[in-house]
C-alpha cells in the first residue's frame, strides 16, 4: 500500500543557502488581505474595544501565519505536502478575512460570523499540524514535539470556538486566554526537554519576515488611499499623501538598513539549539509588535487622511493610533535587538517614549500638522542613526 507522503507528493527538504519561493509570496497574499480587514474593523469601530479587538484578531492571523513560516523551515513550500497544507491555509484564512467585519457583531441572514471565523481559523491549525506531521516523516523527535505542542493547540481551538458561540465581551476574554495559552504552550513546550523544532536557513527566515514587515507596510499605504478615496484632489489632500508615504518609507528604513541585517547576522552565527531559540524568541514572539505597531499606525494615518482638510482637533484616538502605533513599532524594534544583540538601543527607546509624550498635544492639532509632526520626528530619528551608523555593530 503506498504511503501518504507517496500519494500527497512528500515534501522536500531544505538547505541551508535555500531562499523564499514564490508560492510563500502567493500564500501572503491571503494575509495582506486579511490585514486589511482588520485595519477597516479599527476604522469601523473607532474606539478602545475596537481596537483590543482588532489587535486580538491581528496577532491569531500573525500566530497562524508564524506557524506556516516554520513549517516552511522543515519543507520546501511550493512542493508535494507543505503546498497542500498551505493551499487549505489560505483558503481558510480568506474565509477568515471575510467574516473579519462580523467577528463580534453577526450581521443578519447567512452564516453566524463569529462561529464562521472560528471555525475556519480552527481549519488553518489543522491544515498546518497535519502537513507538519507528514513532513516530518520518520523524524520521531520532530513528531514527538508535534504532539506536545497539539495540547495547547486543542485547548486554545477549543476557546476560540466557544467564545465564538457566546458572544459579547465573553468572546473578547475566552478568545484572548485560547490566544495566550496557544502562544504559551507552544512556547514553554519549545523550551522543555523535548524541545526538537527543526531549523535549517537563516537567510530564508530572516527573508521570510523582511517580507511581512513589507507586506505590513503596504497595508499602510493601502490604508492612506482609503483615507482619501472621497476626497477630491487638493493642496491638503496631496500634502496628507506626501506625508503618509514618507511616514512608510522612514518605517522601512529604520527596520531595513539596521535591524534586519542585524538580526540576520546574529541568527547566522549561532549554531542549533540556539539558533531555534533566537528565531524563536526575536521573529515568531518579538516580532509582533513591529507588525502590530504598523497596522495601528496606518489605522491613525486613513484616520488623518479622512479628515485631511478640517481644522478641528485630530482627537485623541486617532492621535493615540498613530503616535501609539509606532511607539510600539520602536519599542518592538528594541526588544527584538535586545533579544538578538544582548543591546538595548536607546536612541530608539527614547523616541518611543517621546512620541507617547506628544500624543495629547497631537490630538489638539488638525490631521494636516499631526501627520507632520509624524514625519518630522521619524525623520530626525533616521538622519540621527545614518549620521552615527558607522558606530553601530
Amino acid at each position: 500500500m503506498a504511503k501518504i507522503t507517496d500519494i500527497l507528493g512528500g515534501g522536500r527538504a531544505i538547505h541551508d543557502t535555500h531562499r523564499v519561493t514564490t508560492f510563500e509570496l502567493f500564500f501572503d497574499l491571503v494575509f495582506v488581505f486579511a490585514v486589511t480587514q482588520v485595519t477597516a474593523f479599527m476604522v469601523h469601530e473607532q474606539d478602545a474595544t475596537g481596537l483590543v479587538q482588532g489587535l486580538l484578531i491581528l496577532a491569531l492571523l500573525w500566530w497562524a501565519w508564524c506557524a506556516f513560516a516554520w513549517l516552511g523551515q522543515q519543507a520546501q513550500a511550493d512542493m508535494g505536502v507543505v503546498r497542500i497544507a498551505m493551499t487549505v491555509a489560505m483558503v481558510a484564512i480568506f474565509i477568515v478575512a471575510l467574516a473579519i467585519p462580523e467577528a463580534w457583531h453577526d450581521a443578519p441572514g447567512g452564516l453566524n460570523g463569529p462561529v464562521t471565523l472560528a471555525t475556519a481559523y480552527v481549519l488553518v491549525k489543522f491544515s498546518h499540524v497535519a502537513g507538519y506531521w507528514i513532513a516530518a516523516g520518520e523524524d520521531t523527535a520532530l513528531r514527538r514535539q508535534l504532539l506536545l505542542s497539539l495540547v495547547p493547540w486543542s485547548l486554545g481551538s477549543s476557546l476560540l470556538v466557544a467564545g465564538s458561540a457566546v458572544g459579547g465581551s465573553a468572546q473578547t476574554i475566552m478568545w484572548t486566554l485560547g490566544l495566550m495559552l496557544d502562544i504559551g504552550g507552544t512556547y514553554l513546550a519549545s523550551r522543555s526537554q523535548f524541545g526538537q523544532w527543526r531549523f535549517h536557513s537563516p537567510g530564508h527566515w530572516a527573508e521570510r519576515h523582511g517580507l511581512i514587515v513589507i507586506l505590513a507596510l503596504g497595508e499602510s499605504i493601502v490604508a492612506i488611499g482609503v483615507g482619501a478615496s472621497n476626497h477630491p484632489v487638493s493642496t491638503p489632500l496631496v500634502t496628507g499623501a506626501i506625508f503618509g508615504v514618507l511616514i512608510s518609507v522612514a518605517l522601512w528604513l529604520l527596520h531595513f538598513r539596521v535591524l534586519a541585517p542585524g538580526v540576520e547576522e546574529q541568527l547566522q552565527r549561532q549554531q542549533d539549539p540556539d539558533r531555534v531559540k533566537l528565531a524563536r524568541d526575536a521573529y515568531t514572539i518579538l516580532h509582533f509588535p513591529i507588525i502590530a505597531g504598523i497596522v495601528v499606525a496606518a489605522l491613525g494615518a486613513e484616520n488623518a487622511i479622512a479628515h485631511i482638510g478640517e481644522l478641528r482637533p485630530f482627537g485623541a484616538f486617532s492621535a493615540g493610533a498613530l503616535f501609539g502605533g509606532f511607539s510600539l513599532y520602536l519599542l518592538g524594534h528594541v526588544v527584538v535587538w535586545r533579544r538578538a544583540a544582548g543591546r538595548w538601543d536607546l536612541r530608539r527607546a527614547g523616541l518611543a517614549v517621546a512620541v507617547l509624550a506628544l500624543w495629547p498635544a497631537v490630538a489638539a492639532v488638525p490631521p494636516l500638522p499631526a501627520l507632520g509632526a509624524a514625519v518630522a520626528m521619524l525623520a530626525a530619528l533616521v538622519v540621527w542613526e545614518r549620521a552615527r551608523e558607522p558606530e553601530k555593530s
